[in-house]
Order: C-alpha cells, then structure tokens, then sequence
C-alpha cells in the first residue's frame, strides 16, 4: 500500500509514537499541539487502522521501573499443530510480555518464544514451570538477558534538524 501523508498527517505521526500523555484525554492533548481538535484526531487513527496503516496500537510499561528486575525469554518446543493452541495459552499469562512463533533450526528445536517477566529468577523459573504444566509442554529453556543494549521503537519521519518549530507534547 503507497500512502501519501500531508504535512499534517506526518506531524500528528510524530506525536504518536512519542510518550502518550498521561491524562483522561490524551488525544485532546495530541490534537491541541496540532491545533486541531480530538475528533479529527481520533477519525484519523480509525482511518489509519482500517486501511492497515497502523497495525497496532499499544502501550508500554518499563518493566525495571515498575519493580519486574527479571525476565527471561522462554523457549518451548511445541508440535507445528498446536502452535495456535499452545501460542494463545501461553500469551495469555499476564506475566507474559510477547509471544511468537519462530521456524526451528538445526541444533535448536525451539520454535515458540515469549518473554516472561517477574520480580526475581526464581518467579521467573516458577512462571515457566505452571505455564509448562498449563499447556502440556515440557520441553523448554529460559534464556536471561545480560544486558539491555537498546529499547527504543522505530521512529517515523524522523526531524533532520533540531531547529524547527514543530510541537512537542506537553509544550504550549
């Protein structure tokens, strides 16, 4: 699909893959910066998603801050039919964070991964055991990150230049 955005389009983009307000109408917030008004804000999204611009809207929560200092990438070794079965089980447990299935290479049978958070290794560990007992599967591995090298989301239309007068969110 080859969509042409407006300068305005492109500007609301910007503002929506930086931080959400945190407020009961984060889009009136969106759509003030813009000097627009929310409706249009909120139809341009609606359209944005129909036509499979945007394909996911979500939000994040930093794990570390909010007191989840482990996780571990879980690795399970599921039949190819009961990928859907098992995927939708496993992604269901609230400490599960993302799920997806991977093609299985040689030497490394594992072909479903999701990142399980908790509060210590040890959660992590008894996580996985009653996600392994839930869904009938045995065979799998937890593999723990030893350090974050970079977290940051695909940026859109990105400013070649700091001196511009675009607004920022939260600045009048």
């Amino acid at each position: 699909m080859d969509v042409k955005f407006s300068k305005h389009e492109i500007q609301l983009i910007r503002l929506l893959q930086e931080d959400i307000p945190l407020t009961p109408r984060p889009f009136a917030e969106i759509a003030k910066c813009l000097h627009t008004d929310e409706q249009g804000v909120l139809r341009t999204i609606q359209t944005w998603q129909r036509q499979g611009v945007i394909r996911r809207f979500g939000a994040i929560l930093s794990h570390r801050r909010a007191g989840f200092t482990a996780n571990g990438m879980s690795v399970w070794v599921v039949p190819e039919e009961r990928i859907d079965e098992v995927g939708e089980k496993l992604a269901s447990f609230p400490e599960v964070s993302h799920c997806y299935h991977r093609p299985p290479f040689p030497g490394w049978p594992y072909n479903l991964f999701a990142m399980i958070h908790g509060k210590s290794r040890e959660e992590v560990e008894e996580i996985a055991a009653k996600i392994a007992e839930a869904i009938g599967i045995a065979e799998y591995k937890i593999l723990y990150s030893q350090k974050e090298l970079k977290k940051t989301s695909m940026k859109y239309f990105a400013e070649k230049s700091e001196g511009n007068s675009f607004p920022r969110l939260g600045s009048s």
